[in-house]
């Protein structure tokens, strides 16, 4: 791979991760303690993760629970979930925080499918902006002679490869979590 391309393959890579991370957060009707990576509670000050004020474990299917390793987390995680657009209500025994999740209705799965495209839809045209901006590179590169015709033409059909190959990654992760979420 030619060194100029690199740098556009690496946004490429970027542009996945952030789709993968938007994927983690969408509920397909199973317990995902990634659902609740983005929350934060105040810890003496200091907004922190849930993941280092309390032990997060699914133990079963549709449940998530967290125990906090200290009593009075338990009102400042309650209070982070609620203010989240998770859209579970947390319950609690004064030891344990639990998120139970319902099984989702027709619609409802239909509703995150559409969510899951939409979400996909982005991140291509997220890449077809990063193969734009490397080829206005290389034709300023052209028109500066930094580079001749030829080579100008080899890196515009690599970084077309390189767009098609991300393009064909995203379509596969968007069938396998559409596959999840329509999966009763």
């Amino acid at each position: 791979m030619d060194e100029r391309i690199k740098p556009y393959e690496e946004k490429m890579k970027k542009t996945m991760d952030v789709l993968n991370e938007e994927y983690a957060s969408i509920r397909a009707g199973r317990a995902n303690p990634h659902l609740i990576d983005k929350l934060r509670v105040d810890y003496y000050g200091t907004p922190s993760p849930i993941s280092q004020v309390a032990n997060i474990s699914v133990p079963e299917a549709r449940i998530i629970q967290i125990q906090p390793w200290e009593s009075k987390m338990i009102k400042e995680i309650n209070k982070a979930i609620n203010m989240s657009d998770i859209g579970i209500n947390p319950t609690d025994d004064g030891k344990v925080i639990r998120l139970v999740f319902p099984e989702l209705t027709e619609d409802r799965r239909k509703e995150l499918a559409k969510e899951v495209k939409k979400k996909a839809e982005d991140a291509k045209v997220a890449l077809r902006n990063i193969r734009r901006d490397a080829n206005d590179s290389f034709k300023k590169m052209g028109k500066a002679s930094e580079i001749s015709e030829d080579v100008q033409k080899q890196l515009e059909d690599e970084i077309d490869k390189t767009t098609e190959k991300y393009v064909g990654e995203i379509d596969k992760v968007m069938d396998a979590k559409t596959k999840e979420i329509m999966t009763v």
